[in-house]
């Protein structure tokens, strides 16, 4: 056995037994019996007439007439963007497509809010403020035709497919790896926050760059999206923000694996939200929470609280659960369980970065399966960039300078989060954990993991972090865990890789020793080594 290093002190262990008083309450809408039908206002099912004045006269009526059902039809229902209102249930029938225009004058700029910043963007295909009991239901399919507005990376795509994209028309970046779908784009995109909002000003040289979320839900209360796909969105497809009593069941979201900021379902500042059974296979995060980015979510201060996501599974994304980085507004109690991610490029990914503020905390996770991640199948850091998860062909990345800054309100905060039961079969990393000098990532408590991937643990500023029976198999085993300026790290019975030369590098003057217990090192060559000015006691 590995003899006892250093004692640690850590908070007493709450089991998820005991975490399922703090299960939030969430209610869903209830809809009046009654249905508007959109044929009956004058929509054509044909794919080719614009149906914008006809649904919303449907969607009018229903909530003028105390609520009930808009009804779609089995059809090809072309449309511009359309206003959600209280007590409508919007409902596709099976065999359904409520397809957005690719007409960009059909979508008004509007002031409305982008990745946590107060923005003039155009107006989102699905849209509804201050709305209650509020649902889009069914068995068809929302289509926002976000081909048309997004811009792609020549790296994203198959050299035929890229030739093809090029020759449909646009234009291309100086350096020809990027395609644009205008020159007003292209020009846009080297500006400094061209949608920022700014009283009187005229945002129509900047207007094809500005892509709208497919759908956003703003102050609403009492939401049911349950059965439909939704899919192609041009930016975030699915964006509840500063709602309460969302329900999410049963849903499809598709994009792109090369759409850029095509994140699945983006809940921000929400309160009171149950996540379940549904399908996640988009071009950046799947199921993510955010609260608002920097100074602007600090001052809204409206975390994501109180929140559920249980049965999902994700495939492409760069994320599968993920929390930030624009979470400024803070996020506490949320409870994740028996999702399965399949190839997205990390699995829990918790990302922020200096300049946020935010605290995450009492974050509670079980019972989580994972197959083929690209990159890291657990994911803490505080250093995020705003890029991809994975690196592409060719591109260099430098390390980060470590350096401490002050704390302030500035300063992001991960705390108090626990993950039980986490298996993964193949992984490029199976935990990063990577905190800032003068603010650890401190009191995570994992136990119950099987974790099969190239590289091992690698844990830099951390403080109180716990791994209790866990199985950690690598085919790279020098070292199995790297660890880097931190403390009070312990591990109750580790299991690892036959063969592996050294079990743990500890690394960096302000490391302290780490905890081992009930773990055999009989097949270890070496068990630790102390570097780059850590001391061995």
């Amino acid at each position: 056995m590995l003899r006892i290093l250093s004692i640690l002190l850590l908070l007493p262990a709450l089991t998820f037994a005991q975490t399922t008083a703090k299960l939030p309450v969430v209610k869903a809408p209830q809809f009046k019996n009654i249905t508007y039908t959109i044929t009956r206002y004058g929509a054509l099912p044909d794919g080719y007439t614009l149906n914008t004045k006809s649904i919303q006269a449907a969607i009018d009526a229903c909530n003028k007439n105390g609520g009930g059902t808009v009804q779609v039809p089995p059809g090809l229902w072309l449309t511009g963007p359309i206003v959600l209102k209280s007590n409508v249930n919007l409902n596709l029938a099976s065999g359904a497509t409520l397809l957005f225009t690719k007409d960009k004058n059909e979508y008004p700029l509007v002031r409305t809010n982008w990745e946590g910043l107060d923005q003039m963007r155009n107006q989102s295909p699905i849209s509804a403020e201050n709305a209650i009991n509020i649902g889009i239901t069914g068995k068809g399919i929302i289509d926002g035709n976000g081909d048309a507005w997004r811009y792609v990376k020549k790296e994203k795509l198959t050299e035929s497919d890229w030739k093809k994209l090029v020759a449909s028309g646009g234009v291309l970046s100086d350096n020809k790896k990027i395609w644009y779908p205008s020159e007003a784009f292209k020009k846009a995109s080297t500006m400094d926050n061209p949608g920022a909002y700014v009283a009187g000003k005229n945002y129509d040289d900047v207007k094809d760059f500005l892509r709208p979320n497919l759908m956003v839900l703003t102050k609403c209360k009492y939401i049911l999206l349950e059965g439909v796909t939704f899919q192609n969105s041009p930016a975030w497809c699915l964006h509840p923000l500063m709602s309460e009593h969302l329900t999410v069941r049963n849903i499809t979201v598709r994009n792109p694996w090369y759409a850029q900021n095509g994140d699945g379902l983006d809940v921000e500042s929400c309160k009171n939200v149950l996540i379940e059974n549904s399908f996640f296979d988009v071009g950046d995060d799947g199921i993510c929470i955010k609260s608002g980015r920097d100074a602007e979510g600090r001052k809204r201060g409206m975390p994501t609280e109180n929140v559920i996501v249980r049965g999902c599974t994700v495939y492409a994304a760069h994320g599968g659960f993920v929390v930030g980085s624009e979470m400024s507004g803070g996020a506490k109690n949320i409870h994740v369980s028996d999702c399965t991610f399949i190839g997205s490029d990390i699995g829990l990914r918790f990302k922020t970065t200096r300049g946020r503020g935010g605290v995450v905390e009492d974050i509670f996770i079980n019972n989580i399966y994972m197959k083929d991640i690209p990159g890291d199948a657990i994911l803490f850091d505080m250093y995020y960039a705003a890029r991809d998860p994975i690196p592409l062909a060719g591109e260099e990345r430098a390390l980060p300078a470590v350096e401490f800054k002050p704390v302030d309100e500035t300063t992001p905060q991960f705390k108090n989060i626990r993950i039980n039961n986490v298996y993964v079969n193949g992984a490029e990393k199976a935990v990063f954990i990577r905190g800032l000098p003068e603010m650890h990532i401190n009191n995570l408590q994992f136990s119950n993991l099987v974790l099969q991937s190239k590289k091992g643990m690698d844990i830099q500023e951390a403080s109180n972090i716990s791994f209790k029976n866990v199985q950690l198999y690598t085919t790279e085993l020098n070292p199995v865990v790297d660890i880097v300026n931190s403390d009070n790290i312990s591990f109750d019975k580790l299991q690892y890789s036959n063969q592996a030369e050294l079990l743990f590098r500890i690394n960096g003057e302000r490391s302290k020793p780490v905890k081992v217990i009930n773990t055999d090192d009989k097949k270890v060559k070496k068990a630790y080594s102390y570097e780059l000015g850590a001391v061995q006691p």
